[in-house]
């Protein structure tokens, strides 16, 4: 059977990387504070880290003790290594996510905790939406231009296909605000987020195109004082390697109290005389 093509073209993924600036980072930085908290929140200390990431120099500057590898289809990962890996801003760039999560799941011990953050399906939709306009309108077509990043509601179940026990995925909306949308294009470059899709167009956009997108942008998400928008969905995937320590759900009619006791209330039996 033949294998099916790659979604992203790797090369020029890295090479997308290779010229992001650093001032322009702002969604990494806005990753590593939310990713700070919640390890706070969880309140344990974690001695062997490892951390998957397009941007080694970010992340080696805040985890200094930490292995950094990149989010390659084979990540370079021992087995039962660490008790935390960060996969940072980098799963909606992967040919394989449930492969990238299973890779994770292996490389980490007993009751090891995940904390994936990446791009979900909201991000830059207004984008999307004024580029295929434009290019409906002009070229009578539709390009690859913004890689296809999972919903919420889809990718809670990622991280149970991938073996990870006590799974949570969640959303948080960041907006940012830009002069026009060719400038919000021009963050995207400096961010390393520009189109790496494999059949995306190998050729300069039509300048026609981009002129009349950026006005439908303008005319559908502007702001007041004359700027636009452009949302980032942010979602973090959490889950722990499975471990005999972990709490068990109950079996089904195992208990043995009665929730009318511990509510302090009367327990009033159904009336099935009714149905």
């Amino acid at each position: 059977m033949d294998k099916m093509p790659d979604l992203v073209d790797r090369t020029a993924l890295a090479r997308n990387r290779a010229r992001a600036e650093p001032d322009a980072l702002f969604l990494q930085e806005a990753v590593a504070g939310e990713l700070q908290e919640r390890l706070i929140e969880v309140n344990r200390t974690f001695k062997s880290i490892a951390i998957v990431t397009g941007f080694p120099d970010f992340w080696a500057a805040r985890y200094p003790d930490a292995t950094i590898v990149a989010d390659d289809d084979a990540l370079a990962l021992e087995p039962a290594a660490h008790d935390l890996i960060l996969h940072c801003m980098c799963l909606h760039w992967a040919n394989d996510p449930v492969g990238q999560l299973v890779q994770c799941r292996h490389t980490l011990k007993p009751d090891g905790l995940l904390l994936c953050a990446f791009l979900g399906g909201q991000t830059l939709h207004e984008l999307r939406a004024s580029l295929a306009e434009a290019e409906a309108a002009i070229t009578g077509g539709l390009s690859p231009r913004i890689a296809p990043m999972g919903e919420i509601r889809d990718l809670g179940g990622l991280l149970q296909r991938a073996g990870f026990a006590l799974p949570v995925a969640d959303a948080a909306p960041l907006t940012a605000s830009y002069a026009n949308a060719f400038h919000l294009m021009h963050d995207l470059r400096k961010m390393g987020e520009n189109n790496a899709l494999t059949d995306r167009i190998k050729h300069p956009t039509r300048r026609n195109v981009l002129t009349e997108a950026a006005s439908i942008y303008s005319a559908s998400f502007g702001n007041e004082d004359g700027r636009v928008n452009a949302t980032f969905e942010i979602i973090t995937l959490t889950g722990w390697a499975p471990s005999d320590t972990q709490q068990q759900p109950l079996r089904p009619g195992s208990a043995t109290a009665r929730l009318a006791d511990a509510l302090g209330t009367t327990e009033t039996p159904l009336d099935r005389s009714k149905d």
